[in-house]
């Protein structure tokens, strides 16, 4: 779709929220324009549809300024090996690409005055709602940890709870979606 450099200030949250805030500005610009699909953030960077991935964000820090892609499935997707795509077209909408473009744009300038004003958690309330449910399943790739879904931390970290009760915070990782034990029989 495109990318935004945001140039940090003196003041602002961890850059490494940023990617809650183009989730938020994603997820509203969906909602928004296409409102009858139902699509959920996974943290910290995807935006899926029925589980399937349909837009992802990635960050680049350069010096004081960090460059957000956004990469969103409005009518083609690739086929990836390791998990479903879709396309907000599969899904019934028909949206322009420079009318979409200009609307995340807005909605990003929004979420940004939010994160830079308010702070992150700010950001974190917003983002949740637009997320999977709270005790979904998931799994961090890279350390094969599973838990579910416990919330964000106000510094941004994936809140996993695991076996015991107990809760860890996690700060960066591929996180996958897991089926619940007993759809997996």
């Amino acid at each position: 779709m495109g990318s935004t450099a945001v140039h940090l200030t003196i003041g602002d949250p961890s850059p490494s929220t940023l990617a809650l805030v183009a989730g938020v500005a994603l997820a509203k610009t969906v909602a928004a324009l296409a409102p009858d699909i139902n699509a959920q953030l996974k943290w910290p960077n995807d935006l899926l549809i029925n589980g399937a991935k349909c837009a992802g964000i990635l960050m680049e820090r350069a010096g004081n300024s960090v460059v957000i892609g956004i990469g969103v499935n409005l009518v083609a997707a690739p086929q990836l090996v390791d998990r479903p795509t879709a396309t907000l077209a599969g899904e019934g909408a028909s949206l322009d690409r420079d009318h979409f473009a200009n609307a995340l744009g807005i909605a990003m300038i929004d979420a940004l005055w939010t994160w830079r004003q308010e702070g992150v958690a700010s950001i974190v309330r917003a983002w949740l709602p637009l997320a999977h449910p709270l005790g979904t399943p998931l799994r961090v790739s890279e350390q094969g940890i599973d838990g579910t879904f416990d919330g964000v931390a106000d510094d941004g970290a994936l809140r996993l709870r695991v076996a015991g009760g107990e809760t860890m915070l996690i700060h960066a990782g591929d996180v996958e979606l897991r089926r619940p034990v007993e759809e997996e029989k």
